[in-house]
């Protein structure tokens, strides 16, 4: 009875999807030569240029000893610049250099893409319920996170 119930059918699908989801960014950080953190760690910045160490180790839930060699490795290939934040010298601020900004926009352009490739296998009547199924989704899930603070 239990392996039949919706929760149970909704925890295994949300694992496979969580697999799948990281197959899909291994897959995206290596066609950029980046390792999946490094990829994941570029991602975070978005539209932004410049943001702050303690943010990019909480969104990503890492010490700051694992986010120095994450950066480490980003410096090196030249698409970050690090700098002492001016409003906090005890923190580094980490800005995207002109071959970050360009290579964050190709993430984002991929990443995209790579969605559009997913819906072309789900017909286009179900779009708006899948969006609107995952928006419910990721609300109940926040939710739940914040209950759980």
């Amino acid at each position: 009875m239990y392996k039949n119930s919706t929760a149970s059918r909704l925890a295994n699908l949300t694992f496979s999807l969580l697999a799948n989801c990281q197959e899909k960014e291994v897959h995206l950080a290596k066609l950029h030569r980046l390792t999946q953190a490094e990829f994941r760690c570029l991602r975070l910045f978005g539209t932004d240029e410049s943001l702050n160490n303690k943010t990019i180790a909480e969104r990503m839930n890492l010490s700051p000893s694992r986010l120095t060699r994450i950066n480490d490795g980003l410096v090196k290939k030249r698409y970050i610049r690090r700098e002492i934040d001016p409003n906090d010298r005890r923190n580094m601020r980490v800005n995207l250099s002109k071959k970050g900004k360009s290579l964050v926009q190709q993430l984002n352009k991929d990443y995209v893409d790579i969605h559009k490739e997913i819906l072309q296998d789900i017909n286009p009547s179900q779009h708006e319920q899948l969006i609107m199924a995952m928006t419910h989704l990721l609300e109940a899930l926040e939710k739940w996170l914040k209950k759980t603070e």
